[in-house]
């Protein structure tokens, strides 16, 4: 009889993996691989990636878990190319071919149609995407052959840039408010040149201030020693840099810590400088620069506590 593997033994892991997701695999696939290399006991992406895309993968672990949400609503940059004359059912490379056209467009006329696409603009949803319709993803209804009609919503396409066009490729940079698919985006403008289109390559560059820069792949991760792993996360409070910061003395922390609402704008006897404008605030213990948490900085200066890290600060 053949021997059990032990059970790994999960431990408490708080950051942020900056993954550079791998062609061919899903988002939740790599969350379990990168799981189980960490030891982890709780994690959660950000957003998924198709399959087919590489790119920024951000995985958070532990506390991080509480702030996963603020990158659902991040703006994300992408670069993709686009393959002219060619359209598929999934609108990229996995799907099967529908139709092909001639490409005969110029670089003005390119640049023309773009225009068209910055900004606010109106997408219908793809069938083969996870959106949910009486609680089953759309993907299922078109692996059986079953279309929906699907309402258009709007986004935004804060920049589009043409990095390069040698027919019948034209390669772009995206950047895009959340809920944006770039697959029908490069549909959209085939579309509008005349010829169709779908997606070759798509890599996501960023994520909120997060950049691909700074990742690591699955591969770095399982080559590091296991004690080492958890020294490639970044810290929890990598998903919360674009809000301004608190800073609390311990007394009024370990307030905060209980749920406290806090007058700083009423008596500042511990001198908390605030920040100018109100809203979302990321907050720390000043004596030793632990994160608390978030709160919302409300009129006259209230501090209202959001979402806490578990750990109690020292009074």
């Amino acid at each position: 009889m053949a021997q059990q593997r032990p059970k790994k033994i999960r431990v408490p892991v708080d950051g942020v993996l900056l993954l550079d997701k791998s062609a061919g695999m899903s988002s939740n696939d790599a969350l379990m691989k990168a799981k189980w290399l960490l030891s982890a006991k709780k994690a959660g992406h950000t957003g998924t990636l198709d399959p087919f895309a590489t790119g920024l993968l951000p995985l958070c672990f532990g506390e991080a878990t509480k702030f996963s949400q603020d990158l659902l609503e991040a703006d994300k940059t992408y670069e993709t190319l686009v393959h002219l004359g060619i359209t598929t059912d999934t609108g990229d490379t996995e799907g099967v071919v529908l139709a092909t056209g001639e490409v005969s467009v110029t670089l003005p006329q390119i640049e023309t149609v773009l225009a068209r696409f910055r900004g606010s603009i109106e997408q219908v949803p793809p069938m083969h995407s996870a959106l949910k319709r009486d609680g089953k993803p759309l993907y299922e209804y078109a692996r059986a052959g079953i279309t929906l009609e699907r309402a258009a919503r709007s986004v935004t396409i804060h920049r589009l840039e043409l990095l390069g066009y040698e027919a019948p490729f034209l390669r772009l940079r995206v950047t895009c408010s959340k809920g944006t698919y770039i697959r029908v985006l490069g549909e959209d403008i085939g579309k509008a040149l005349g010829c169709g289109a779908h997606l070759r390559e798509l890599r996501r560059t960023g994520v909120g201030a997060l950049s691909l820069d700074d990742a690591a792949t699955l591969q770095h991760l399982e080559a590091a020693a296991e004690s080492e792993r958890p020294g490639m996360l970044a810290p929890v409070d990598a998903l919360l840099s674009t809000f301004p910061e608190v800073r609390l003395a311990p007394a009024l922390a370990l307030r905060f810590m209980h749920g406290q609402r806090l007058p700083l704008g009423k008596e500042d006897q511990e001198q908390v400088r605030l920040p100018d404008a109100e809203g979302r605030v990321r907050v720390y213990q000043k004596d030793n620069g632990r994160l608390l948490g978030t709160a919302l900085l409300m009129p006259y200066g209230v501090l209202a506590p959001e979402r806490l890290i578990a750990s109690q600060p020292q009074a």
